[in-house]
C-alpha cells in the first residue's frame, strides 16, 4: 500500500478530498493510505506557532524550521522508512512552492515508484529556505501562480500520482492524457455538430483526426 503523509496546520482541508470518488475507493480497497499531521502538534508553546518574522525584514511571516524538521522525523521514523532507500520502504519528502519544479505527468508516474510520500505544505509568506535546502528532497510548484498553501498542490499530486498505482484506475488509457478533442451525444446540438469524420466509421480516418 502506498502511504501519503501531510503536514499541514489545516488538516481538515482533505477530508472531503478523501471521501469522494476515486480516492475514496482507493483508499477503501487499501491501495494508498493518506494520513494528514497537525503541524501545531510539533511546536512547543502554549499558542502552538509554527511562525515567525522573517530575517531581514518583510510582509508577514513564515513557517518555521523546527517544527517542519520534528515532524518530518517522526513521520519517517512511524513508517520504518529510510528517506531514500535505507528503511523497509523508500521515501520521499516533497515541499510545494510557486518556485519549485513545475509538476509533470513524467513526475507522477516517478513519484508513483516510492512507498512512501511526505508533502509538506507551507502557508503565509513561504517557510524558512534551510527546508528546501535541508529537508525535502524536491521542491514541486503546480504552476505559476500563488495559492494561500499547499495543500491544493498536495491533492493534485495524490491524484495524478494515484492514477500509476495498479487497480486505482480501470483502465490503463485513463492514465495517460487525452490529447484530442472528444465529442459525445447528441451528434447535433444547437447546430454545433460533431465533426462527420469521428461518424464515419474509418478508424484510419479517425485516428489521422485525432494526431492533427
Amino acid at each position: 500500500m502506498k502511504s501519503f503523509d501531510i503536514v499541514t496546520i489545516f488538516p481538515g482541508l482533505f477530508e472531503g478530498f478523501t471521501n469522494e470518488s476515486l480516492i475514496k475507493r482507493a483508499i477503501k480497497n487499501k491501495l494508498i493510505k493518506i494520513t494528514t499531521h497537525n503541524l501545531r502538534k510539533w511546536t512547543t508553546d502554549r499558542h502552538q506557532t509554527v511562525d515567525g518574522r522573517p530575517y531581514g525584514g518583510g510582509v508577514g511571516l513564515v513557517f518555521k524550521i523546527e517544527p517542519i524538521f520534528k515532524a518530518v522525523r517522526d513521520v519517517i521514523l512511524s513508517q520504518g522508512s529510510g528517506r531514500r532507500s535505507g528503511g523497509k520502504i523508500k521515501s520521499r519528502v516533497i515541499l510545494f512552492s510557486p518556485r519549485g519544479k513545475k509538476f509533470t505527468q513524467a513526475d507522477a508516474k516517478r513519484l508513483a515508484k516510492y512507498g512512501q510520500l511526505i508533502f509538506i505544505c507551507g502557508r503565509y509568506e513561504g517557510v524558512d529556505e534551510r527546508v528546501a535546502e535541508h529537508l525535502a528532497d524536491e521542491v514541486i510548484s503546480i504552476g505559476d501562480y500563488v495559492l494561500s498553501g499547499g495543500e491544493l498542490p498536495a491533492m493534485v499530486v495524490m491524484e495524478a500520482t494515484s492514477r500509476h498505482i495498479k487497480g486505482v484506475v480501470g483502465k490503463e488509457e485513463s492514465v495517460a492524457k487525452a490529447d484530442h478533442p472528444q465529442y459525445t451525444r447528441p451528434e447535433v446540438f444547437n447546430k454545433w455538430k460533431v465533426p462527420k469524420v469521428l461518424l464515419s466509421g474509418n478508424h484510419a480516418e479517425i485516428e489521422k483526426f485525432r494526431k492533427k
